[in-house]
């Protein structure tokens, strides 16, 4: 063996280049960052940003997947089939729960948390809660395991991480109601300020006035006795006590209306809905000339970005081309029909065969179907360009 062999590296072997700024990127163990738990409190308690959240996971939950070809030859789940991958995400991801019910459970996660984790344990998909679950960041690749729930931990080839957008980590998401928590938390001051106002907590009812002094005992025995006698919280109104000569002025022309707030909630449930990515007017009552564009744009814009980038973290793990099958979405029907009138043209002018549009959209191919069709208005040098000019009619010969 000549001593130049030494130095030259094995056709077989793959050279892996390693980035060298990996360990400053951020600390080791990276958990929820986010407190998780106003967003879920502001879930149940809220009307807006339940109903906000209930469309996005409801409406991205709706859309089944195409799972195409294989595309990469190094797939993480080697020699799993193309019909067990469509069993997974399009029927029964496990033993346990429906597709609809999983998925469900991922998309909340992914708005309330921004991150999804999925366990696949070789034969089927499990959802681990996003707040438990803690990422281990490593000092050469990337990731060197996942940690749930501080006691099961998971190598990187049997979790499958969705992130939403962050720009602190390149490790976990950021919730989209990150940007709408004051407004969220400003909306149960409201509704806190209201129930006070009717329980007369906030403002007065009643003033006994005395030319006395009274000590403090005594005015709590007049307030206790009067309370237990005519109970506010029934619909009583609270005393308020005077004494020493003190005079009260305008104490109960406070109006409901400026204690509404319904103008200022009404702003801040647009406020809501904008963080989440829904268009205001699609939950405004009313028949309104704009509702079809805008539930384009919501599909457009918010609901098929959020299923894409599931898809393309489950395309990398399961090593199959994966795409959002929107047929039977009625928002994006419009779009529906310029793909058949686009499919049509190229059949009639000859590019691609029947069975290339059907199976284009989403349609079983058909036998006798795979042959080109040459157009039979076009003649002359358009058929066959070695005639050339204007086909020869009967009786010019």
């Amino acid at each position: 063996m000549a001593w130049y062999n030494f130095w030259q590296k094995p056709q077989d072997s793959e050279e892996e280049k390693l980035n060298p700024a990996q360990p400053y990127f951020t600390e080791k163990t990276i958990s929820s960052r986010e407190f998780t738990f106003s967003y879920e409190r502001a879930y149940e308690d809220l009307e807006i940003v339940n109903r906000g959240v209930n469309m996005l996971v409801d409406d991205c939950a709706e859309i089944n997947v195409k799972v195409g070809l294989q595309s990469l030859g190094n797939s993480v789940a080697k020699g799993i089939k193309r019909s067990r991958v469509n069993l997974l995400l399009n029927k029964e991801p496990n033993l346990f729960q429906d597709i609809s019910t999983f998925r469900r459970n991922l998309i909340t996660d992914y708005i309330l948390d921004g991150n999804i984790f999925i366990y696949f344990d070789g034969v089927h998909l499990y959802h681990l809660p996003a707040s438990k679950m803690t990422i281990h960041a490593s000092e050469k690749t990337y990731i060197d395991k996942f940690t749930y729930n501080e006691s099961v931990n998971y190598s990187t080839n049997e979790i499958i991480h969705i992130k939403e957008n962050s720009f602190y980590s390149i490790y976990r998401g950021v919730s989209r109601l990150k940007p709408a928590l004051r407004t969220m938390v400003l909306m149960k001051n409201m509704r806190d300020f209201q129930d006070n106002f009717f329980k007369n907590g906030a403002v007065p009812g009643l003033v006994l006035k005395s030319p006395n002094t009274l000590s403090e005992k005594i005015k709590e025995r007049m307030i206790q006795s009067w309370t237990a006698r005519y109970r506010p919280d029934a619909g009583g109104r609270r005393p308020l006590i005077l004494d020493g000569g003190i005079e009260v002025d305008s104490i109960s022309n406070v109006s409901f209306r400026e204690l509404d707030f319904q103008s200022a909630i009404e702003e801040n449930e647009k406020i809501i809905l904008k963080a989440l990515g829904i268009p205001p007017i699609m939950l405004d009552s009313g028949n309104n000339a704009n509702l079809r564009p805008n539930m384009r744009m919501y599909y457009l814009e918010t609901i098929l970005p959020i299923v894409r980038k599931i898809n393309f973290a489950l395309e990398r793990h399961f090593g199959f081309d994966l795409t959002e099958d929107v047929t039977d979405i009625p928002a994006l029907q419009p779009e529906l029909r310029d793909q058949a009138q686009y499919y049509s043209a190229l059949v009639n002018t000859g590019i691609i065969s029947p069975n290339e549009a059907r199976e284009a959209i989403n349609f079983e191919p058909i036998e006798g179907f795979d042959d080109l069709r040459v157009p039979a208005n076009i003649t002359g040098s358009a058929t066959n360009p070695d005639e050339g000019g204007r086909p020869i009619e009967e009786g010019e010969e």
